[in-house]
């Protein structure tokens, strides 16, 4: 369990932060005792004026950092974010690939324009899958800007914190609860769903059920052998 947050400064050039991605990833993979991943996107690395995403960059270096966002997203450690300030570009895109978000109060969330035109990468995509075509269509539109409010209403942020310290007492209790390998099976069983078909989950949700099944009753007669020893 790692509930320490890693700070990411999403100012950094596009290929210094797809090689600081991957090295974060890197360490998560290498260390099988890690099953939280804590990141913190703080003011500075948010700026309320960001510059344009992702900048002069060639499509090949887009699709590196693609390829890391996704990396994070795949991770078997739980991704935990902490948000504060203005969050647009990198670190929306990186909000929205995590599993938990938690947003500092006065945090806001922005779709990065250039030239008055939205960045059309996976960042759309994903909240297509958060919050389906229409509300994405919604924001696209005529709501670039997100309140920390109006983000916990759509649920892309799932929990407020009044400052910092709060957040890290927050992310550390769920890094705490997370590292349980029953969450984490129900936490992979979730993130399935969005796309298995019902045939293809069945199988998988049945093994898991004779998992819990077969839990319970080792549990109960561990608790009838301790009964009739007491």
């Amino acid at each position: 369990m790692n509930s320490t947050p890693t700070e990411l400064d999403a100012t950094r050039p596009l290929a210094e932060l797809t090689a600081a991605l991957n090295s974060l990833c890197d360490e998560a993979e290498s260390d099988r005792h890690t099953t939280t991943l804590v990141l913190r996107l703080s003011a500075a690395s948010a700026p309320a004026a960001p510059a344009e995403w992702p900048g002069d960059v060639t499509v090949s270096a887009v699709n590196r950092w693609e390829r890391a966002v996704r990396r994070l997203e795949k991770l078997d450690a739980t991704t935990v974010v902490i948000a504060e300030g203005h969050c647009g570009g990198p670190a929306l895109e990186l909000l929205l690939a995590a599993d938990v978000r938690i947003g500092v109060s006065g945090m806001s969330m922005a779709l990065p324009v250039n030239d008055g035109h939205v960045w059309p990468g996976m960042a759309l995509y994903r909240l297509v899958r958060h919050l389906g075509m229409h509300r994405t269509r919604q924001l696209l539109l005529w709501d670039t800007d997100i309140s920390l409010a109006r983000a916990l209403e759509l649920g892309l942020i799932d929990r407020g914190a009044d400052d910092v310290e709060q957040a890290r007492t927050a992310a550390g209790a769920l890094s705490t609860h997370l590292a349980d390998r029953e969450t984490a099976l129900r936490r992979q069983l979730i993130a399935e769903a969005a796309t298995a078909e019902y045939d293809e989950a069945l199988g998988v949700h049945l093994a898991a059920c004779d998992r819990e099944l077969r839990r319970l009753s080792a549990a109960d007669q561990h608790g009838g052998t301790a009964g009739r020893a007491a």
